[in-house]
């Protein structure tokens, strides 16, 4: 079985019948799923069962469970948590414990719910200028210290049955405008690049998922590393990243052109698979033909990365907490 190229999601609570009918004629690798998707545990159990309905296997089911500002499951489905840089400075010098704590109990609370993968850790490497979209998301401005948390984040997911996805593949930190709604462009010289923004990602080049940038690195290339091949060759051969590389949302305003063109353009870089989010059922069916099947090369990583799913081990959530709680000085969540 090929899968079709692609990570969609859905208008609502339910599939509708003509989601259902274009989901099983388009066999999306996976799913994503948003606060709009979410009215009770009930329902999201509900709803991950018509995506694997839909398309006939246990496909991956995704979603933006960060914390702080980015978390789609809001009490009382889940706990309420500080953002991860403020998360980390509590900690002090338990951070990593303490990450790997507080993204074990997320797990926990996904894996409930279906949901099986979740888009972190973030290897960015935060600086002075980073944009406030992204700032207190980030874990640190220290590469050892980011790379060695986002380690321990995604060693809690894995223990809870969840599979990471690394974001933003190769480093989105020292961007100063907002991809969602500009073209960010970073013209820090190759060696700062690769001793910093780049060495945080190579050190996890083993994590099963990951998740691109849409900015331009003015020294490689004119065009966003989502869509050149250029900076995906650089994720491959440089940064040595061998799993499954989704693109981040491709209606977001950093790319110019074309569902359809942005599709073709980010698969002929290298990207596996394209991720679409917040678009009506047209553009899905657009997005989904012009995708395509995965290449023979996307979907052995789509299985060498599905088969890291493991059962959730054994985890007393209430010594979970009260570590977690001694480690940040009594103050959790946000």
């Amino acid at each position: 079985m090929t899968y079709g190229a692609t990570i969609l999601d859905a208008d609502g609570l339910r599939l509708s019948a003509n989601e259902k009918a274009f989901f099983r004629d388009a066999d999306p690798f996976g799913f994503i799923v948003f606060a709009r998707n979410i009215e009770d545990a009930e329902q999201v159990r509900a709803l991950c069962g018509d995506f694997r309905e839909a398309v006939g296997r246990e496909c991956p089911i995704t979603i933006d469970q960060e914390g702080g500002r980015v978390q789609r499951l809001r009490k009382p489905l889940a706990r309420e948590w500080l953002p991860p840089l403020e998360h980390v400075k509590r900690a002090g010098a338990g951070a990593e414990r303490a990450m790997y704590l507080r993204y074990r109990l997320i797990a926990h609370e996904l894996h409930g719910l279906g949901i099986d993968s979740n888009c972190a850790p973030i290897a960015d490497v935060a600086c002075a200028d980073t944009h406030e979209f992204l700032k207190n998301r980030c874990y640190d401005e220290d590469t050892q210290a980011v790379a060695a948390i986002g380690r321990a984040v995604a060693q809690g997911h894995l223990d809870g049955g969840v599979l990471p996805v690394l974001k933003h593949i190769p480093g989105h930190g020292r961007a100063t405008a907002d991809s969602h709604m500009d073209l960010p462009h970073v013209d820090a010289e190759p060696r700062t690049l690769e001793q910093s923004d780049f060495a945080a990602f190579k050190a996890l080049n083993d994590l099963p998922l990951g998740m691109t940038a849409h900015l331009v690195y003015d020294a490689y290339d004119n065009r966003p590393a989502t869509t050149s091949p250029v900076m995906m060759q650089l994720i491959r051969e440089q940064i040595g990243f061998d799993g499954l590389v989704m693109t981040d949302d491709i209606s977001m305003k950093a790319l110019q052109g074309s569902l359809a063109d942005i599709t073709r353009d980010s698969l002929s870089a290298g990207c596996d698979v394209v991720l679409l989010c917040n678009a009506p059922l047209a553009d899905r069916i657009a997005v989904a033909e012009a995708a395509g099947a995965m290449t023979a090369a996307a979907q052995t990583r789509a299985e060498a990365a599905l088969e890291t799913r493991r059962p959730p081990a054994d985890l007393d959530i209430q010594a979970a907490e009260d570590e977690l709680a001694a480690l940040m000085g009594g103050q959790v969540y946000g």
